[in-house]
């Protein structure tokens, strides 16, 4: 089967309406074809960030794409990353690196900058691939944000880009979402629009298609198909965390507990737990009280010292306290395992106002928070078990103190990672996906309580659910329509 060449960008109704996931698809398509594809996102906003093979830092949903493409992580492919640190700034991520925080304004106006770096980027992987996929952020109906735009329609203006548009009609109204989105855009635009696609269809097709055939007619455009809602698929989030759980077996369970901190960071680590047949997982929000588990997970944030005036805002703190005296077990992962420490040091003002505010005090170590940001791909051992780990590393701060002379991850570089109370009761570590290795899901599951743990390979569980999404794909959408809009 011949290669396929060019590139095509998918755009959104709204936000999670399935860019990520079609993209993911079409990249996994493509690559069974012996196409060199790569996954591009000029611009994305989001805490579920990974690491990439050249030691920066990208949207975690790039990482993905580039697994469904066979490839290795790649700065390139999300060359502007915006990290939001409260709710009008964020931190500014080029090329894999922090620059500078910036308010909402400000960043407008540094756009045309961030624009230079995304082209820098594009014209480096249309070099290197035969077909780039490039996923839109957000809605290119968002008027407001029209300007020095380079995330939806800007971008493809600006390099000639076909763009086909999805919407998820499990929302309800996917007829007004496509044409109302075309009645926002200029003319050009919505001539650059090649067509839809309707994503989480559940139903009997037969009774959509009036509606399909109604919106082509009244706008020229093709469908390309319709997509099924496929329930439990193991794919990472962008952004919005997943509450969905995989099935679980009868007997014994484990009772796991997430809070959810409003910069909440990272939170695709519990993804091998939602899956697992043995956890039954819950995330706390705002006003809600921690109830009785086996388990409380704290972790990781973007803004370590504001979210940890928030818990105790919330009294999470005291019943953090009541669930260690009931003899349950509490990890932290990287800025929840700041939080535990004695205190937190910010002299730079690296997350806000420069001062010093003490942690819960769980464990004798303080962190200082610094302006270098460590990245880093990383593996080891958990100390007490010798259970293979692997994951990342993303955080700013540097933790010293007593209680981190008992660690609990031996890292493969010689560094220890972390701690390991001396009650046995708390562990504490700065890696990122630390449940992802079976052989580390069993012993970190086994630590908390569960007599007799199962093994789950869930990074084979994220690979058959990329091949199940580009099977329906196969099925439901006129593939080679699509890809005769790629130029």
């Amino acid at each position: 089967m011949s290669s396929v060449r060019g590139a095509l960008m998918v755009q959104g109704t709204t936000s999670d309406a399935g860019k990520s996931t079609l993209v993911a698809g079409l990249c996994r398509v493509l690559a069974r074809r012996g196409t060199r594809v790569t996954p591009f996102k000029p611009q994305n906003m989001a805490l579920n960030s990974a690491v990439s093979a050249d030691g920066g830092e990208i949207g975690r949903a790039q990482a993905l794409q580039a697994q469904a493409a066979g490839l290795a992580p790649h700065s390139d492919m999300n060359p502007v990353l915006l990290k939001p640190n409260s709710d009008t700034g964020a931190q500014i991520i080029i090329h894999g690196k922090a620059r500078m925080d910036m308010d909402a304004r400000a960043y407008d106006a540094y756009k045309p900058r961030a624009m230079a770096a995304v082209l820098e980027s594009w014209q480096r992987l249309r070099a290197q691939y035969d077909c780039v996929l490039v996923e839109g952020a957000g809605s290119p109906a968002e008027i407001n944000l029209r300007e020095r735009d380079i995330a939806n329609m800007g971008f493809a203006e600006t390099v000639d880009c076909p763009v086909i548009l999805v919407a998820d009609i499990d929302r309800g109204g996917v007829f007004a979402h496509f044409l109302g989105t075309l009645e926002c855009l200029s003319a050009t635009e919505r001539e650059r629009v090649r067509g839809f696609v309707i994503n989480r269809f559940r139903g009997d097709i037969g009774l959509l298609q009036p509606g399909v055939e109604w919106l082509e007619e009244r706008t020229g455009k093709p469908v390309f198909g319709v997509l099924p809602y496929l329930q439990g698929l193991h794919l990472d989030a962008e952004d919005a965390i997943k509450t969905e759980q995989g099935e679980k077996v009868q007997g014994e369970r484990l009772r796991l507990i997430v809070p959810v901190l409003p910069r909440i960071s990272n939170h695709t680590d519990f993804d091998a737990l939602r899956a697992h047949p043995q956890v039954d997982i819950q995330f706390i929000g705002p006003g809600m009280r921690i109830p009785g588990a086996d388990l409380i997970v704290l972790p990781g944030s973007k803004s370590v010292q504001a979210d940890l005036a928030w818990l105790e805002r919330e009294g999470w703190s005291v019943e953090i306290q009541r669930h260690l005296r009931y003899g349950g077990k509490l990890i932290g992962i990287c800025g929840g395992m700041q939080m535990l420490g004695a205190h937190l040091h910010d002299p730079c003002g690296v997350e806000g106002t420069a001062g010093s505010r003490p942690g819960l005090g769980l464990l004798d170590f303080d962190t200082t928070l610094e302006g270098q940001k460590r990245l880093q791909q990383m593996g080891g051992r958990l100390i007490a078990s010798g259970a293979r780990v692997a994951g990342y590393e993303i955080h700013l701060g540097i933790s010293t103190g007593p209680a981190l002379a008992h660690a609990a991850i031996e890292l493969d570089d010689g560094r220890r990672d972390g701690a390991l109370s001396a009650d046995g009761q708390i562990l504490v570590t700065y890696l990122h996906g630390l449940f992802d290795a079976p052989e580390a899901c069993v012993a970190l599951l086994a630590w908390a309580g569960l007599q007799r743990p199962l093994a789950q390979d869930y990074g084979a569980l994220r690979e058959a659910s990329i091949d199940r999404l580009a099977d329906a794909m196969m099925e439901h959408m006129n593939i080679e329509r699509l890809l005769a809009e790629l130029r």
